[in-house]
């Protein structure tokens, strides 16, 4: 479809637009990027950084502008729902073809990386893991939130659950990976079903209060019962899982069995295949329940419980289902975080951790499975990436501290692509049951922050 140039009204008021907002950006920044204080022998040193703060400024104009001119280019609302059309079919067409791609890359991503990156490979194959396992935990949150449209900010609870229960189990009975995982799962699950039922009259904000409010609830006993949980001093000690009975050790393991040199890499890519099974479980579980009744009355109930009930579905069961279901992959993804670290502690399931899963779901598109792996892609490999930005210290001078602009790049960067595609990167939809024939589902169709 061809570009509409800016008319130049439009670019006035573009620029205008943008220069509010950098003015908004200088007066708010200021006492973060034109000052700096710090702790001297006589009390506070006061240092001045007008070129940081100047060039903050401008990078928001510039990037205000950007979107006024590129994103925001037509107010008239027939040409923008076109575009934003063609590009949500653009998406959904590429989508099709970058399951299979990413499918086959992270069957070989282990290789791959050693091949490319022999120093670094430990490093690349461990952040590989931390995504797969926010994929999944960000496909299990989706039943909840994406197809069932039950707001939940304590997922992380499940997380929890899962982690300790092979923990405790590992520590009391001695109960190996393989076999503590299924367990993990079902009590993950028996909990999912014990916050479900206090909240089946609850929508919206009054629910995510309250999952909230388990969430922490769940934190707050394993920090201080000390007798059980440890406590704040967590669980150490936590077993490795085994292939076939193989420990993956230097001695009487996998490397003798079969006659290779020992490398601890082998264990790197042993956890990360163990993920990408898990992920993938959850995720074609997830595919088959949509297209079964229950995933049809989640979809139904995400849209409109008052139609649902008129339906003769059972809402309660189907509030139940959601809930277990997604607290079930949650207790698997916390038994394998049990095992890759070794250690826990509540320390490790913050709030923190569920706004993290929960805005890989929203920033991917609400009940889309693509989306999530794209979006956990963009946050904690984008997360880690920041990390490393000692390279700025050449741009802005040997006072300027990265490590502190990294939430803030990270920030703005979620905040531009929220603004670009308000309901996900992947929001159209395919439909579970079709009439006659089957036709794409726009975002436009659905009310903005409700299901899709």
């Amino acid at each position: 479809m061809t570009s509409i140039a800016p008319t130049p009204s439009l670019l006035a008021e573009s620029v205008k637009d943008a220069a509010v907002a950098a003015f908004l950006a200088a007066v708010l920044g200021f006492f973060f990027f034109a000052l700096r204080t710090d702790i001297g022998p006589g009390g506070l040193d006061l240092t001045y950084r007008w070129g940081l703060w100047i060039t903050a400024t401008a990078i928001v104009f510039v990037v205000r502008l950007a979107l006024n001119l590129l994103v925001f280019k037509t107010r008239n609302p027939v040409t923008r729902h076109m575009k934003i059309t063609a590009s949500e079919s653009t998406l959904s067409g590429i989508g099709k073809v970058l399951g299979p791609v990413l499918l086959f890359i992270a069957a070989f991503l282990p290789f791959l990386v050693m091949w490319l990156f022999p120093n670094r490979d430990r490093q690349f194959i461990d952040l590989a893991i931390l995504i797969m396992t926010y994929i999944m935990l960000g496909w299990g949150l989706n039943i909840v939130v994406g197809l069932a449209g039950l707001l939940d900010l304590g997922y992380v609870a499940f997380y929890a659950v899962g982690a300790y229960s092979f923990a405790l189990m590992a520590q009391y009975f001695e109960i190996g990976f393989w076999m503590a995982l299924p367990l993990a799962g079902l009590l993950a699950a028996t909990w999912g079903v014990i916050l479900g039922f206090p909240v089946l009259r609850l929508r919206g904000d009054y629910l995510a209060i309250v999952t909230l409010a388990f969430g922490e609830i769940i934190r707050v006993v394993l920090l201080n019962w000390y007798e059980f949980t440890g406590g704040p001093d967590g669980i150490s000690g936590i077993p490795k899982p085994t292939f076939f009975g193989l420990e993956l050790s230097r001695n009487g393991g996998f490397a003798d069995f079969f006659g290779i040199e020992y490398d601890s890499i082998h264990r790197f890519i042993f956890l990360y295949y163990i993920i990408l099974v898990l992920a993938l479980i959850t995720n074609f579980v997830t595919l088959r329940l949509r297209k079964l009744p229950i995933g049809r009355a989640w979809e139904a109930l995400r849209e409109d419980e008052i139609a649902c009930r008129s339906l003769g579905i059972n809402t309660t069961n189907t509030k139940l289902t959601a809930f277990a279901i997604g607290a079930m992959f949650g207790g698997f993804a916390g038994s394998f975080f049990a095992t890759r670290q070794g250690f826990i502690s509540p320390e490790s399931f913050t709030f923190l951790e569920s706004a993290i899963i929960l805005a890989i779901v929203v920033l991917g598109g609400l009940g889309s499975q693509i989306g999530v792996v794209i979006a956990s892609v963009v946050m904690i490999g984008g997360i880690e990436v920041l990390r490393n930005l000692g390279f700025l210290k050449e741009i802005f001078g040997p006072d300027f501290e990265p490590t502190q602009y990294r939430m803030l790049i990270f920030g703005l960067a979620m905040v531009l692509i929220m603004v670009w595609k308000p309901r996900g990167i992947i929001s159209s939809r395919n439909p579970s049951a079709v009439y006659k024939e089957r036709k794409k589902i726009g975002s436009d169709m659905v009310a903005q922050g409700e299901g899709h």
